[in-house]
């Protein structure tokens, strides 16, 4: 009987083990990514391996591959193109999966996806509870697709005959960039109380590399042969100020932090204040890459006082990310996934 009563006992305070066990597992806390950088790895073309790197705000911790952490080994999908933000949310743009994938931007768990509607889809915005994507399939159709915010649903369809590429919101209006790859010169208005093109604005000098919105206003810099532009747009479509960059060619990746501009040229990286009259004498700080000059300056942004440069790597490897102050001095440098292509702030 004692050891009959002693093998009860036994068994109770196992299952009771395994109880508890499971209930802290249950119960233990979720990854928290806000507060922190948010990187976007598109991996290679026509192989699902996009992943997202997440990286703490001092820089002491990263975590690779969270979304599939977070969403029971899920992939990601064919060619993360960007992430945009919207309340609680974030979506991740998958360009040759054609899809959006959405996820609570602090435990990054997967709340929905967009799948209708798109064809090689490039990049979004949101703008009076809608969102706007731009879709560029080569040699093919293009065209802005809108959707509501509240439940994802197809609202309509913009049709283009230029190429649509970069799309950003301005004092609830949406721009889109009609240029892609250094060729183009316009930017299309849409008014998103009717959902129709407003109008369209042509840059007088230079093809357009990249638009931004910063402070209600949009900023695009666009390339000649010689010089490079910088042009800023109302939000309501008049052309207000043009910035010459003169002696620097082929000027892209355009951004803005604290009332000064960055922007690349080749394998530098320059920066001048917003009211500048002249470009700068001299880049900020060169980049180098010994396997592909290509993809040396592949991802670029200056996010919270810190600029992120990615070396693609030859597209071949891991990327290199090299984080530097805004002075040009390196801080920090660490490998994230393939083809690592933007920097946000989550």
């Amino acid at each position: 009987m004692k050891l009959t009563r002693l093998i009860q006992l036994f068994f109770a305070f196992t299952l009771l083990l395994n109880i508890s066990c499971s209930n802290d597992e249950d119960t233990a806390p979720e990854l928290y990514y806000g507060d922190g950088f948010l990187i976007t790895n598109e991996g290679n073309y026509k192989t699902p391996n996009a992943e997202v790197t997440f990286v703490s705000a001092d820089l002491n911790i990263k975590q690779d591959n969270i979304f599939s952490a977070n969403n029971s080994g899920s992939n990601l999908g064919d060619v993360l193109q960007t992430i945009t933000f919207n309340g609680d949310k974030a979506y991740l743009l998958l360009n040759n999966s054609n899809k959006i994938q959405i996820v609570n931007r602090n435990n990054f768990k997967k709340t929905g996806e967009i799948t209708s509607q798109l064809n090689t889809p490039r990049y979004m915005a949101f703008a009076n509870n809608n969102i706007y994507v731009t879709n560029d399939k080569y040699d093919g159709e293009k065209f802005v697709s809108i959707y509501k915010s509240s439940d994802l649903s197809f609202v309509k369809k913009v049709s283009f005959t230029d190429t649509v590429e970069r799309i950003v919101e301005a004092g609830n209006n949406i721009f889109v960039q009609n240029a892609s790859y250094g060729y183009g010169n316009k930017i299309t208005y849409i008014n998103t109380t009717t959902n129709e093109i407003q109008s369209t604005i042509t840059l007088p000098n230079g093809n357009i590399n990249k638009i931004i919105a910063y402070n209600n206003i949009v900023y695009a810099i666009a390339a000649g042969t010689t010089d490079s532009y910088i042009y800023q747009i109302s939000n309501t479509g008049n052309i207000t100020k043009t910035t010459t960059l003169a002696g620097i060619s082929d000027a892209k990746n355009l951004e803005i932090e604290n009332n000064k501009f960055y922007f690349t040229s080749e394998n530098k990286v320059y920066t001048m204040d917003m009211n500048a009259t002249s470009a700068p004498s001299s880049p900020l700080f060169s980049v180098t890459n010994s396997i592909d000059p290509y993809s040396n300056l592949y991802g670029f942004n200056v996010v919270n006082g810190k600029i992120f440069v990615s070396d693609a790597n030859g597209f071949t490897e891991d990327s290199k990310v090299t984080i530097y102050t805004t002075s040009g001095s390196i801080i920090k440098t660490f490998t994230a996934g393939k083809a690592t292509n933007g920097f946000y702030w989550n």
